[in-house]
């Protein structure tokens, strides 16, 4: 019973998905890489000037590990942009083993300081990074096997070798985060900007031993309240910790799948109060939440408590 229980968490802590806007990442989403390819190449040889298409292009073939011609059109989609994004995008994880990433975190890292200014811990911002890529390395294959779950009501069986090889990646980067806090410090946004500083919080989340949340979640409760921490990560933490005690959670942000293998929030306390503690903390409603996230109605009425 162990895998099942592992699958679950897996699916719902990861960052499970991006926006199907297009046929092809449609293609994408439903795991058929070679038809992707294709038809992001056709869009490709029509608009080459379509940076999100040829990114696309170089994930879908990161994804297939056909590195090469991952590179290539990577450092096409990367020429004008200054975002950090792709030094944390887990469907580039097959790139970065490769001399040729070094150059590409390099050069990202450089073209957002020149745009945004300098960054106070950029080396320290760019292992942050990488170990956010590596965290979620393989969600995408794991993601294949959620939506096999949903549709078959049973876990493939080429999802147990992922999802070990998945644990020991997490349990990897937490010692490294372990070293890398010793060395540099508890990341803030004000010295490794927004993406970076989320990395610990990411592999605490992500972590098989709940005493490790517990020991982390007020730090990473501290970073929330001064705004130098992500508030959405604290309360998925927070809310996983109150979860796998069985108790009920607080902000609505963990989820099991009910008897149609349909995914909706754990119980909550006080739902009708849930609202007020997620703006406290600046979180969006619960109901707008849901709907974007697993498709969920939440249609409890929010009542205010009284100053």
């Amino acid at each position: 019973m162990k895998y099942p229980m592992t699958f679950l968490c897996l699916v719902f802590i990861a960052s499970t998905g991006w926006t199907q806007a297009s046929k092809t990442d449609k293609l994408r989403g439903e795991g058929k890489l070679t038809a992707a390819i294709e038809a992001y190449k056709v869009v490709y040889n029509k608009s080459p000037e379509h940076k999100t298409n040829t990114y696309n292009l170089a994930c879908a073939y990161a994804l297939s590990f056909q590195k090469d011609s991952a590179y290539h059109y990577l450092q096409i989609a990367l020429k004008s942009d200054y975002s950090l994004w792709a030094l944390a995008d887990t469907d580039l994880y097959a790139l970065i083993d490769d001399s040729r990433w070094r150059e590409i975190e390099n050069s990202q890292i450089e073209k957002h300081q020149l745009k945004h200014g300098q960054l106070k811990q950029p080396g320290y911002a760019k292992k942050l990074l990488n170990l956010i890529l590596r965290d979620q390395a393989l969600d995408y294959y794991i993601d294949q096997a959620k939506s096999h779950f949903m549709k078959q009501g049973e876990i493939p069986q080429w999802y147990y070798p992922i999802g070990a090889f998945k644990q020991h990646i997490g349990r990897e980067n937490f010692v490294i985060m372990q070293q890398l806090v010793e060395k540099y410090g508890w990341p803030k946004y004000s010295t490794v900007g927004k993406l970076a500083a989320d990395a610990p919080l990411l592999i605490i989340n992500h972590h098989e031993q709940d005493s490790v949340r517990k020991k982390y979640v007020p730090q990473i409760k501290q970073s929330c309240l001064e705004m130098e921490g992500s508030c959405m990560e604290f309360a998925k933490i927070q809310d996983r910790i109150l979860v796998n005690d069985n108790k009920l959670q607080i902000y609505g942000m963990q989820f099991r799948y009910d008897a149609q293998r349909n995914l909706e929030p754990f119980p909550i306390i006080n739902p009708e109060y849930v609202d007020q503690r997620r703006e406290e903390i600046g979180l969006e409603p619960l109901k707008d939440y849901l709907k974007r996230k697993i498709n969920y109605n939440w249609t409890i009425t929010q009542k205010t408590e009284k100053p």
